[in-house]
């Protein structure tokens, strides 16, 4: 079965995400844990997460993602602004523990012109302080587009991060499909071959979700600018042929696309027939 979902507003509560998703045909959904341009949290409210818990366990809901704020920067300059980093980080974490066995994403930060060593440097030190033995989320590092002083551009950038972490069992990636197709990976004539070179620098079971969107731009323009499925330069034909890859299928899919709540379900309701017509479980 397909696990698909996309983004929604936390500002209803847990709960009514989870009836929100329902009603698109999703069984599955992305978040953000605060303030996605800020970094004030949502009042904490452990029945509601218990009630969202409840409903996905009734609905057989896939794992949901929960998604760090934009500003978040764990390689900032500023050791204020990476302060704010770890303490967000270390909050949210602590919240998830209340909804346990999901998800938590994040971007891995601007390095500001310090250089790519001095950023990998400081979001591995924020991770080995955050992460606790036996938490009950998974860690993920978005790969991306490479706009500005972005660290996580590359494949090898996301392994040197990975590899210096303490706790490595609580960090996985989310890949972001209009991302690396803007990083210069070609995933519309060259998927497999992407697969494998992923696989052998970091490894494909690291890999816990998909953020699955089509582009503005052509590949390899380093602009991070999300289009509707079908709409961009990737086109139906290259995300087809991601969502029923044998080594992708089993992982949840998350959309981002420039969508309402309406096109959200058209996209959902089509993606889940190609699905089904490639797919035989």
């Amino acid at each position: 079965m397909l696990t698909i979902g996309c983004h929604l507003s936390i500002s209803k509560g847990y709960l009514h995400m989870g009836k929100e998703a329902l009603s698109i045909g999703a069984n599955t959904f992305q978040y953000f844990t605060r303030n996605p341009r800020g970094g004030k949290a949502r009042a904490f409210d452990e029945a509601d997460m218990k009630a969202l818990a409840q409903f996905m366990e009734e609905h057989h809901f896939g794992k949901i993602l929960g998604h760090a704020p934009y500003t978040l920067n764990g390689c900032a300059k500023d050791e204020g602004l990476r302060e704010f980093a770890r303490q967000s980080m270390r909050e949210d974490l602590e919240r998830l523990e209340y909804l346990p066995h999901q998800l938590y994403n994040f971007h891995p930060g601007s390095h500001v012109k310090q250089g790519v060593d001095q950023g990998i440097s400081y979001i591995v030190d924020m991770l080995n302080e955050v992460l606790f033995p036996g938490m009950k989320t998974m860690v993920l590092l978005e790969t991306m587009a490479g706009k500005g002083t972005e660290v996580g551009r590359t494949f090898e950038e996301i392994a040197r991060i990975i590899d210096g972490v303490k706790l490595k069992e609580y960090v996985g990636v989310c890949m972001d499909t209009c991302h690396i197709h803007e990083g210069g990976y070609d995933i519309i004539d060259n998927l497999d071959g992407v697969l494998a070179e992923f696989d052998s620098i970091i490894g494909l079971d690291r890999i816990h979700a998909i953020h699955f969107n089509d582009s503005k731009n052509p590949r390899g323009a380093h602009k991070d600018r999300h289009e509707k499925i079908g709409e961009g330069h990737i086109g139906i034909e290259a995300l087809g042929a991601v969502i029923t890859h044998p080594k992708l299928r089993h992982l949840p899919f998350y959309l981002e696309t420039p969508n309402e709540l309406d096109g959200y379900a058209k996209e959902i309701a089509m993606l889940k027939e190609i699905y089904a017509n490639e797919v035989k479980e």
